[in-house]
C-alpha cells in the first residue's frame, strides 16, 4: 500500500468534493478511469462498454465497506450529458484541472509528467507490438484503481490496465461460453447504436 500525500479535489454534480468524498464514508473505494477528455463529447466505446458491465446495483459493494465512482478528465457537464445519454447511475465525477489523471497513468503528456501505461516507460511502449498500444503516448488510456482509507489516511492499493480489465467484462466471458465466441469482427458501439447509425467515439 502506498499513502496518497496529495491533495485532490474533484468536480461532482452537486460542487467540489475531496479524494475522501469518494469513498463516501466506506473503506475501500473503486475508480473506474474513464476515456473522456476535455476536448471529447463523447466516452470511449470500449470504457462505455466496461461500464456497461458494472455491477447493476452497488449495494453488494456498499455493504462490504466499498465505493464504486467513475473519474474523467472531461468538465462535469460533458460527463453529465454523455451520462444521461447512456442512462448510468453510477457516482461520476471530473478530475478536471488536477493531477489525479497523471499521477494514476491513465492520462499521458510529456509536458506534465513523464510517459507511463500499464507499467510501461515510453519506449517500451512505442515498441509494443499491439499498435494500439503506441497511441498511449499522448492521451487517455483505460484502467481501474482501488483505494483504500485507514483514519484520515488514503493508501493507494492496486491498478490494473488495458488486457487487466478484460476479467471485468462478464459479456466477453458470457460469449467465451457459446460457439461463436467474442465475434471480434462485430463493429463495438455503444449500447444505444447497435442497429443505428451513431455518433463515433473518441476512441475510434
Amino acid at each position: 500500500m502506498v499513502k496518497i500525500d496529495k491533495e485532490y479535489t474533484f468536480d461532482g454534480p452537486d460542487g467540489k468534493v475531496t479524494f475522501a468524498d469518494l469513498f463516501d464514508g466506506r473503506k475501500q473505494l473503486i475508480v473506474q478511469h474513464f476515456m473522456l477528455a476535455p476536448e471529447d463529447e463523447v466516452g470511449c466505446n470500449g470504457c462505455s462498454l466496461q461500464t456497461d458491465n458494472l455491477p447493476s446495483t452497488l449495494s453488494h459493494l456498499h455493504a462490504r465497506e466499498t465505493s464504486l465512482v467513475l473519474v474523467s478528465r472531461a468538465p462535469i457537464a460533458k460527463i453529465e450529458k454523455f451520462k444521461a445519454r447512456m442512462g448510468w447511475k453510477f457516482p461520476w465525477y471530473s478530475s478536471f484541472g488536477t493531477d489525479f489523471n497523471y499521477d494514476f497513468h491513465v492520462t499521458n503528456d510529456e509536458a506534465v509528467a513523464p510517459v507511463e501505461y500499464n507499467y510501461k516507460d515510453k519506449e517500451e511502449i512505442l515498441n509494443d507490438r499491439n499498435p494500439m498500444m503506441r497511441t498511449l503516448v499522448k492521451g487517455e488510456g483505460p484502467g481501474m484503481s482501488v483505494f483504500f482509507r485507514e483514519g484520515g489516511d488514503i493508501f493507494h492499493t492496486y491498478s490494473t490496465f488495458a488486457r487487466g480489465l478484460d476479467t471485468l467484462l462478464v459479456t466477453n466471458r458470457l460469449l467465451d461460453l457459446t460457439p461463436l465466441g467474442r465475434q471480434d469482427e462485430v463493429e463495438l458501439k455503444f449500447h444505444d447504436e447497435y442497429g443505428v447509425q451513431g455518433e463515433k467515439s473518441a476512441c475510434h
